[in-house]
């Protein structure tokens, strides 16, 4: 981990990763992208960290997106597969994620924004996928269609303009909106209403919506069946119900 990122393993099983580069409005730098991959690899693989949050540094700036006069240096054409950090895409991860979107998510910042499974803004925060903008390409905002309307989906990869919180929460890309000096209690709320749940259970549901995605309805429905087989026959399955009915708080064990 370098200083480009920070992360905060937090005693109640979330992490908080946060682009720590403001000066350049958090944009994917070299240094923030090997911040990022070692963040989520981190993450993954400690067990006691059930859910993460990412956001970025400063009121301004979510993510920017990528470093533009590195393309120029290198001369990008076609950009690596494993350039940048993707949840769920060029890196696994089995727990569920939230953007903390505190400012600009442009071209490469709204891709790692809509990657995760959840958003929260801050209403100050704008949208946009600028890359017709500057020539590049937005190939990553395809699963975009499971999330937004098509004619919306359209007029935001054509004309790269940007779209404010409140556009984006009406549009459903956004789950929760919050005022700039309470986005990360938002954020924090929701992600301790994920973790009420039993690990197995919203590990499997996330799997099922993921899923269903790919798939038409029958297939989906057979792939959920399937991905909820180890919840359904977990001791946890067991301890809910019985925690209902004798009116107390279920302890999950995750097993």
């Amino acid at each position: 981990m370098t200083d480009a990122v920070l992360f905060d393993a937090r005693p109640d099983g979330i992490a908080i990763i946060t682009i720590n580069r403001p000066e350049q409005r958090n944009c994917l730098s070299l240094e923030v992208r090997q911040g990022l991959f070692a963040a989520w690899e981190r993450f993954e693989s400690d067990p006691a960290l059930r859910i993460a949050i990412l956001t970025g540094s400063g009121e301004k700036a979510f993510c920017a997106g990528g470093d533009l006069k590195e393309m120029v240096e290198r001369q990008l054409k076609v950009p690596p597969r494993d350039m940048f950090p993707v949840p769920y895409e060029n890196i696994t991860l089995s727990k569920p994620t939230i953007a903390a979107v505190n400012g600009v998510a442009f071209a490469g910042g709204w891709m790692i924004a809509q990657a995760c499974d959840l958003c929260v803004a801050a209403t100050s925060a704008k949208f946009a996928i600028t890359e017709v903008k500057v020539g590049r390409g937005s190939p990553w905002a395809a699963p975009l269609i499971h999330m937004i309307p098509q004619r919306i989906f359209m007029e935001i990869v054509l004309t790269g303009k940007p779209i404010t919180a409140s556009r984006a929460y009406e549009i459903g890309l956004v789950n929760r909106l919050a005022e700039p000096e309470a986005l990360m209690d938002a954020a924090l709320e929701l992600a301790r209403e994920v973790l009420e749940g039993a690990p197995l259970s919203v590990k499997a549901a996330r799997e099922t919506v993921m899923l269903a995605t790919e798939m038409g309805r029958a297939d989906a429905i057979e792939a959920g069946y399937a991905a909820h087989e180890v919840c359904y026959n977990s001791t946890d399955a067991q301890e809910g119900p019985r925690a209902f009915s004798e009116k107390r708080k279920p302890e999950w064990k995750g097993e």
